[in-house]
């Protein structure tokens, strides 16, 4: 019977380590995407319940009391600090089929990041940013720190303005003909 060579058998290990981290890159998406939409269904869920009884005190109320109940049963993802992420995670980002996406591509550290951000348009911005970049959760965050939708928008703005400046200055030369 032959013997196997070593490059074979590096080759074969290189491989199988390859399908390896494969599949366990695969199930850290898989678990991450269902954790954040856990969240995301708590939190709404908790708006919800609080909304229908149309008073900020039962919500001040309800929060420390469910999330002390929760974090006992199921662990420190339920402190009453994160129950409170999960309620502005929810409020902030409601339609269903955009968390959805981001889930499967984003961490719960890149939405806790996202959250304070005041304006859709600059979460949806960071957010698309950190996917096509691949951006960490730290990254991430030195992006919002130096502003770059800020200085982005400003540069946007700018560029608009001077096109319009051109056009308007080559008609204006046209209509003095």
């Amino acid at each position: 019977m032959p013997k196997p060579n070593k490059s074979s058998g590096e080759t074969l290990f290189a491989e199988l380590s390859q399908l390896i981290a494969q599949s366990q890159m695969q199930v850290a998406v898989a678990v991450n995407s269902t954790l954040t939409m856990l969240f995301w269904q708590v939190g709404k869920r908790i708006n919800q319940n609080i909304l229908q009884n149309k008073r900020a005190e039962y919500g001040k109320l309800i929060v420390p009391t469910l999330s002390a109940q929760l974090e006992k049963e199921h662990g420190r993802n339920f402190t009453e600090k994160n129950v409170r992420r999960m309620m502005q995670f929810a409020d902030q980002f409601s339609d269903f089929e955009i968390v959805v996406t981001l889930s499967r591509q984003l961490s719960w550290s890149h939405f806790i990041a996202l959250i304070p951000l005041k304006s859709i348009e600059a979460k949806l911005f960071y957010a698309n940013k950190a996917i096509v970049e691949t951006l960490g959760k730290r990254e991430l965050r030195n992006q919002i720190a130096s502003k770059t939708f800020e200085r982005t928008n400003i540069a946007n703005t700018q560029l608009m303005v001077l096109q319009f400046r051109s056009i308007h200055s080559k008609t204006h030369i046209y209509s003095t003909f």
